[in-house]
This record gives C-alpha cells, sequence and structure tokens, in this order.
C-alpha cells in the first residue's frame, strides 16, 4: 500500500522507518534539490550504508539502477529499484557542517546536513555516534581525468525520483540539503522541498 506524498522542506531532515521489502520514492519536486540520504540498521545503528564500501563493491562511484547499496559491514541495506534522472548522484563528499560553512565565509549558524541528521534521528529518540559520508541524491561533482573534482549543477529534472528498496529492517534519513552559498542546488543557490512516500 503506498503512503501520502509526505513534504520534506527545504533545509530540514526527515528520518523514516523501513521494514524489509519496503521502499521510499524520493522525488526532486523542483529538479534541482540535493538529497543528503543516509541509511541504518533498524537493529544496530553502528551498521549504516558506507560509501567508503560501497566504492568497492561497485568499482565505481556513481551508483545505477539496480545496484544494491551496502554498509560498513558490506552487506546490502538497500537496492536503488529505480532512478528515472540521469543518475548523477555524488558519493564522495561528506554531508556539510557548521565547520563547512565557517570555510565559506559564514560568521553565524548555517543550517546544514550533519545537523538535520542528527536531529532527525532525535525525533525517533535515536542517536548515531557519528555523521558517516551520505548518499547525495542529484548532487553533480564531476570528476576530471587528473582526479580534480568540480561543484556542478544538478542534471534532473522535475519529478525525477529514486526508489530504495530495504534489504533489511532500516531506517532511512534525508536531508534536503540547505546549501545556498556554491551552485549544488543550481545557479539560483536557493533550497527547496522535496517530497517522498512509502511504497509495500
Amino acid at each position: 500500500m503506498t503512503s501520502d506524498l509526505q513534504v520534506l522542506p527545504a533545509r530540514r531532515g526527515q528520518a523514516v522507518r523501513l521494514a524489509k521489502g519496503q521502499a521510499i520514492q524520493i522525488i526532486n519536486t523542483h529538479g534541482q534539490q540535493v538529497v543528503d540520504t543516509w541509511c541504518f540498521n533498524a537493529d544496530d545503528l553502528s551498521e549504516f550504508m558506507s560509501m567508503e564500501h560501497l566504492h568497492a563493491a561497485l568499482q565505481g562511484i556513481f551508483p545505477a539502477k539496480g545496484d544494491a547499496l551496502t554498509t560498513n559491514r558490506r552487506r546490502p541495506i538497500l537496492i536503488l529499484e529505480e532512478d528515472t534522472s540521469p543518475g548523477r548522484h555524488d558519493t564522495v563528499i561528506a554531508a556539510c557542517d557548521v565547520h563547512r560553512y565557517a570555510s565559506l565565509g559564514c560568521t553565524e549558524y548555517h543550517d546544514n546536513c550533519t545537523d538535520n541528521l542528527h536531529a532527525a534521528l532525535g525525533q525517533l529518540h535515536l542517536r548515531a555516534a557519528d555523521c558517516p559520508a551520505p548518499l547525495n541524491l542529484w548532487m553533480n561533482i564531476p570528476v576530471g581525468p587528473d582526479g580534480k573534482i568540480t561543484w556542478g549543477e544538478p542534471l534532473s529534472k522535475p519529478g525525477d525520483h529514486v526508489v530504495l528498496r530495504a534489504v533489511i529492517d532500516c531506517i532511512v534519513v534525508m536531508s534536503a540539503c540547505p546549501q545556498d552559498m556554491i551552485p549544488i542546488n543550481g545557479a539560483a543557490c536557493q533550497p527547496t522541498e522535496v517530497h517522498y512516500r512509502l511504497l509495500d
């Protein structure tokens, strides 16, 4: 049974429990919004979707439709079941945090994905020891032949979506990235809301 469409507000985070076999559809409503995404074993938060371990499993850095997304214990936790976007998602860059914004010249508190992760888990009365590197849905980080990266704009279109299906009971956390100082959320540097729903 499909749930009603839910809003993930711009600059905020949300945690959702998925039972084994359930899925979540995450929709890039306006086409330009990056969504930092984490997944934790519901029974043991010390096991989580790990980008470092995923690189070894994929032998690459861009997950594609049908790929298993693996944990720090090298087993699947989610399957990327659908992806209507061009498929450019980042697995290299850490979640933004207060230190990142300070390095960009921000002198006051700035909403950030690291704090959004912890706040979202806190709403479920859970706590992660640290902030793992996220799967940055729709974040476009081109990697040159020399290994250098650039901060690209998303290639996704309004309404593009992914479906992530749970291999085990898990907790998915999403953050509509608040980055508004470089154009990873589009040239306008204007974070927007996205939508999601649960699927059986």
